[in-house]
């Protein structure tokens, strides 16, 4: 069976976006750590690990596929200091409805024709679910204890 255009594309896109988006939770990472979060230091280092594992299931799917895998370069991304304008940005990323719904999409057409894949995109949103979920806790919490209280917290 021939590889659905659109799944390939989504794995390849995937692939591309979260070799940056890793890069960049290990980079706040380390900044968080200088500044003495390290509840967010090990939570955005794990988090990039976690990005790279789903990169590399996107990328060995390609390759079951017979499929070129490309090394993209995407726009630099911005760097922030302040853990919870960081979260809201990250938090933009995850809930942009327009890859939401491209996603959800392209899930459907991959449980129709390829298990394998969607097993993959599966995955991956509902780890981006998660994830998101947690975001959206953490800005809930600096409403409601104050951001004085929530920073002692990530110590």
């Amino acid at each position: 069976m021939a590889a659905n255009q659109k799944v390939t594309e989504t794995l390849q896109l995937i692939a591309t976006t979260l070799a940056q988006q890793a890069n960049g939770h290990q980079i706040h990472s380390r900044i968080f750590a200088a500044q003495g979060f390290t509840k967010l230091e090990e939570k955005y280092a794990e988090h990039a690990e976690e990005e790279r594992g789903f990169m590399c299931k996107c990328i060995d799917r390609l390759l079951d596929l017979g499929c070129e895998v490309k090394f993209e370069a995407l726009e630099a991304g911005p760097v922030y200091t302040d853990p919870v304008e960081y979260i809201k940005y990250d938090l933009s990323l995850s809930r942009d409805e327009s890859g939401i719904a491209m996603l959800r999409d392209v899930i459907a057409i991959a449980a129709r024709e390829d298990y394998e894949s969607y097993d993959v995109l599966k995955d991956y949103i509902e780890d981006e679910n998660e994830d998101a979920g947690w975001m959206e806790l953490q800005l809930e919490l600096v409403e409601k204890i104050g951001l004085q209280n929530w920073l002692a917290r990530q110590l």
